[in-house]
């Protein structure tokens, strides 16, 4: 037992999209998300904050307004990236949630591919893998490979899973289960987090291979050395009570 609402089907997804400095790569997700996959998608939730570039924030609009059924801006009152998928979370109108990024880092082709895993098993969290056969990095440096590879099994090992990708912040799930989840985390760790949580409350979480691809547009606010937050992040969670991971 989880300790988690059930869901026993998949009804819509609602898609969350951060903003900063994405523009071109905004477009293309959204092009490619509604030609792949709309008749499953119940929103697009495009989450911004003070920090989110004037030009950035006109594609949205723009958006809005071709798609105003469709496409929800939100402004966030959280700081960060955590903060942003949190309030996220708890707007999502689908019977599931969508977490992915806006600048193609996350392949927006594999959005069917999660969606009908969901459809199969709507009580779990459908997780892109880079490490899966069939999933790859182009354009990562073979230092962060390595540290990532080894991060990957120390934690597998820890939590007890098969898992191949705890890190990578492109999952489906189902909207029940992160609105009864207790989050904590506002930087990059949340996307940890999103996963070792469920983990510890007994979700089953299946993955899909997918590739990984450099952003050629904007920049990246996750340094190389907050990274080894991940590892407060997952000892913290897989040693707390579980009642401890639940919402009042």
């Amino acid at each position: 037992m989880s300790g988690c609402p059930v869901t026993t089907a998949f009804r819509s997804a609602s898609v969350i999209l951060p903003l900063m400095d994405e523009t071109v790569s905004l477009s293309k997700t959204v092009e490619i998300i509604l030609a792949e996959a709309s008749d499953d998608v119940e929103e697009l939730l495009i989450v911004v904050c003070e920090r989110t570039k004037p030009e950035s924030m006109a594609v949205a609009t723009a958006l809005a307004q071709r798609l105003p059924d469709l496409v929800l801006i939100h402004h966030q009152n959280l700081p960060f990236l955590g903060g942003a998928i949190r309030e996220a979370f708890d707007l999502a109108r689908g019977s599931h949630v969508i977490m992915m990024a806006s600048d193609l880092e996350t392949d927006p082709v594999d959005v069917p591919t999660l969606i009908a895993e969901a459809k199969r098993r709507p009580d779990a969290i459908i997780a892109a893998s880079r490490w899966r056969r069939g999933g790859r990095f182009e354009g990562y440096s073979k230092v962060k490979l390595a540290a990532n590879w080894v991060f990957q099994r120390a934690f597998a090992v820890l939590f007890g899973t098969v898992l191949t990708d705890m890190t990578y912040g492109y999952r489906l799930f189902p909207t029940k289960v992160v609105q009864s989840i207790k989050w904590e985390e506002l930087r990059h760790p949340f996307l940890f987090e999103t996963v070792v949580k469920p983990l510890r409350l007994g979700v089953e979480v299946v993955e899909i291979p997918s590739v990984w691809k450099a952003r050629t547009e904007g920049r990246s606010s996750n340094t190389f050395m907050r990274n080894f937050e991940y590892f407060r992040t997952g000892v913290k969670v897989r040693f707390a009570p579980r009642n401890s991971l639940l919402r009042s």
